[in-house]
């Protein structure tokens, strides 16, 4: 998502010539400048990173409270619960247990 506008700062990156080439090919093609093209593929890269982060995060805390506490929900009952998901008899979540 963009960010609202801020002063900028350059920054500056050294490109190989195939990638500088590959950059000014797409930003022609696309009627962009080489620029946006590289602001665009930053910003895209770091919105994914960081939700990837934030998933792995989450991935850890759960793990650490199933360290903690045991509770779980095994494979079978997850999918049990998800193929009613839809049908007029859906399920209610599995609940956790030990």
């Amino acid at each position: 998502m963009p960010q609202p506008h801020i002063a900028a700062k350059t920054v500056s990156v050294k490109l190989d010539s195939d990638t500088r080439t590959r950059i000014e090919n797409l930003a022609e093609v696309r009627h962009r400048s080489a620029h946006w093209i590289m602001r665009e593929a930053i910003s895209q890269y770091i919105d994914r990173e960081e939700k990837r982060e934030a998933f792995r995060q989450d991935a850890l805390k759960a793990w650490e409270e199933y360290q903690e506490t045991g509770l779980h929900a095994t494979a079978a009952e997850v999918d049990t619960w998800l193929s009613s998901w839809g049908a007029e008899n859906e399920l209610p979540a599995p609940a956790c247990h030990k």
